[in-house]
């Protein structure tokens, strides 16, 4: 193989990983939220994502109007965070599991021993 041929490869490879970083999931911003809770009310609130690397921090409005704290992950599309609240019975953890797909995303809300709520977003502008 020679020199050129192979400087070309190198720069084809080069510019391969550059697009899969490019294609690295953005989940910073605001977000508008709905859950679907066990009774099956529909509640929407407005939660806030900062990202870093594959590492999110998660603020979003507790159930009695506080503010909970989360941190988690985000690799490829699938994103999970996990916040905890207190309550009068000791503190209280939520796990969010989901998918990413451009603007919006979707999942599950684990809550222990209170079952599961079905939640989407969507990212606001």
């Amino acid at each position: 193989m020679s020199k050129s041929t192979k400087t070309l490869a190198l720069g084809i490879l080069i510019l391969a990983g550059l697009s899969l970083f490019a294609l690295a999931v953005d989940v910073s911003g605001t977000w508008e939220m709905v859950i679907q809770t066990p009774r099956g009310d529909e509640r929407t609130s407005e939660m806030t994502i900062e990202q870093d690397g594959e590492k999110i921090k998660v603020k979003m409005p507790g159930f009695r109007g506080d503010e909970m704290t989360g941190e988690g992950t985000i690799k490829d599309n699938k994103i999970e965070w996990t916040v905890t609240m207190s309550t009068q019975r000791g503190d209280f953890s939520i796990s969010y599991t989901g998918t990413v797909e451009g603007d919006t995303m979707s999942g599950e809300a684990a809550m222990g021993d209170f079952g599961t709520m079905e939640w989407t977003a969507k990212k606001k502008k």
